[in-house]
């Protein structure tokens, strides 16, 4: 840890699903003492054996009066109710830091427990989890959204650091637009190559999965290494009449994907006309198809 943060932390954690697990155990491995954790199903139970041996399971109010840290790894949804109750039962003390690791949101979830006296902050894994000791390598590199408050931002990215990870600063009104950005991507990008999948085992092709996976990687690559102007593809060549064509197949197949397409090429028009790939006339062109109610 820096020398920001306290050197070896008491650390209960709330919640072990995929995150609380994974980042609990990292966290052990670095030396750290996890006091404590919480497990609702059989599903649960099991993870936090398995990845946090010896580690007694119990309910959050006794975990969360010995530790220093308070890691509250429950899914959104429920993340602002468990804080409020943590708080309102006295489970939560003044000095303590309490940690989230939701994408969506920053300190203000945390609000109760700052009221108590807690040291609220936010550290996001952007990465999908397994919930296995796979996951702990994976840590390595991985960035970390992080939201504190001030002067806290070194303890943060210092909790981030003995995880592996690399810390990226979030500001707080901008925790929202972030997850948007990541769900767009990872998300988004998983239903879009899904739906690739089913169109061609529709048309007969065998492994679809091989056709698409050595373009999909290479494309994302690209994407990040070089942006909008290595982009590909009859949009950013104008090519109207293709995809015309694929707006029409698609609308045959699969209406939602056919909308998909015309709204992700509008995008794509837009970006590349930005950046100079795509003149007034070919964008005109292309979007007179993306825009045309087949």
């Amino acid at each position: 840890m820096s020398e920001a943060s306290p050197s070896r932390l008491r650390i209960a954690i709330v919640g072990s699903g995929r995150v609380g697990a994974v980042l609990g155990s990292a966290w052990r491995r670095a030396g750290h003492t996890i006091v404590g954790v919480t497990a609702r199903s059989d599903t649960s139970r099991l993870r936090a054996e398995a990845l946090l041996p010896g580690v007694p399971i119990s309910d959050a109010s006794t975990i969360t009066h010995e530790a220093d840290l308070v890691f509250i790894a429950v899914p959104d949804r429920e993340l602002a109710a468990v804080v409020e109750d943590l708080a309102d039962s006295g489970a939560l003390r003044s000095g303590q830091f309490v940690v989230h690791p939701a994408g969506r949101y920053g300190l203000d979830v945390l609000a109760p427990a700052a009221v108590a006296g807690a040291v609220p902050l936010a550290i996001h894994p952007a990465l999908p989890l397994t919930g296995t000791t796979m996951d702990l390598d994976r840590l390595t590199g991985a960035a970390f959204g992080v939201t504190a408050p001030e002067g806290m931002r070194s303890i943060a990215e210092a909790l981030v650091v003995e995880l592996g990870g690399e810390p990226v600063w979030v500001p707080e009104q901008a925790r929202t637009a972030y997850h948007a950005a990541l769900a767009l991507a990872a998300n988004y990008s998983m239903t879009l190559v899904n739906e690739a999948v089913a169109i061609l085992q529709d048309t007969g092709a065998e492994s679809p999965q091989r056709i698409l996976g050595p373009l999909v990687r290479a494309s994302v690559e690209t994407a990040l290494e070089r942006g909008d102007r290595a982009q590909t593809g009859p949009i950013s060549r104008a090519d109207a009449s293709t995809v015309a064509d694929h707006v029409r197949v698609l609308q045959e197949s699969s209406p939602l994907a056919a909308q998909a397409y015309r709204a992700l090429g509008r995008l794509t028009v837009d970006r590349l006309l930005e950046v100079g790939v795509l003149d007034t006339d070919g964008a005109s062109a292309v979007l007179r198809e993306l825009e045309e109610i087949q």
